[in-house]
């Protein structure tokens, strides 16, 4: 039978892809972040946009869930999501979120820490109508994060809203829209051989990014 515990401890990967160069580094991290993430997309287009999202409750619970970028620019990173869910009612009352990004086929991790406010209405707008039609009917069908009964079947509501759209817009439901995330703190990790990792950070102070490195 095979032994978890022994399987796990005995995984090894001794990191050799690339190296982060001190002596070239960009003033801004979103120069960087634009080329680290350019290179994901080339190895792996299907996933290169996910990363882990984390928010803490009211009761500092954290909780942490892979959401998918749609969204870069200068100002912050967007995502979007029900405004019901957990995420957005955590960011209700504590507005702070880390944001991981991992691409295992480059050795390279990116840490973002960073604060988190809806979108306009018009963008979120703008994005919905971009969904694909049956993403659209998902977001109506999905009152996402709360307990459904384990043998929930959405088939038949489907269908009943794939009727009711036949050549018709769908409408983007008000619950349903856009986050930036406005980062504050940047950190590239670079893997390398014998653990001794390459760490890049950036924090945002006095309205400039601040460059640091950190032990592995």
């Amino acid at each position: 039978m095979s032994n978890p515990k022994k399987n796990i401890e005995n995984i090894r990967v001794d990191y050799n892809k690339s190296i982060i160069d001190y002596n070239q580094m960009p003033d801004s991290p979103f120069e960087l972040f634009k080329l680290w993430l350019d290179k994901a997309i080339l190895v792996d287009n299907d996933n290169a946009n996910a990363f882990v999202l984390s928010t803490v409750s009211s009761k500092g619970l954290p909780s942490s869930r892979v959401v998918l970028l749609r969204g870069l620019d200068n100002n912050g990173l967007t995502f979007f999501t029900n405004y019901n869910s957990c995420k957005s009612l955590n960011i209700d009352v504590n507005n702070n979120v880390s944001i991981n990004f991992f691409w295992p086929q480059l050795e390279k991790q990116v840490r973002i820490l960073g604060i988190a406010s809806k979108i306009s209405p018009d963008e979120s707008d703008i994005y919905f109508n971009s969904r694909p039609k049956q993403s659209q009917l998902g977001a109506l069908l999905s009152n996402q994060s709360t307990e459904i009964s384990l043998d929930h079947d959405y088939t038949n509501h489907l269908f009943k809203l794939e009727a009711e759209h036949v050549n018709k817009e769908v409408i983007r439901p008000k619950y349903w829209g856009g986050y930036v995330v406005k980062p504050e703190y940047f950190e590239f990790w670079q893997g390398r051989p014998s653990r001794l990792h390459d760490r890049l950070c950036y924090s945002y102070e006095n309205d400039s990014w601040l460059k640091t490195r950190k032990a592995p």
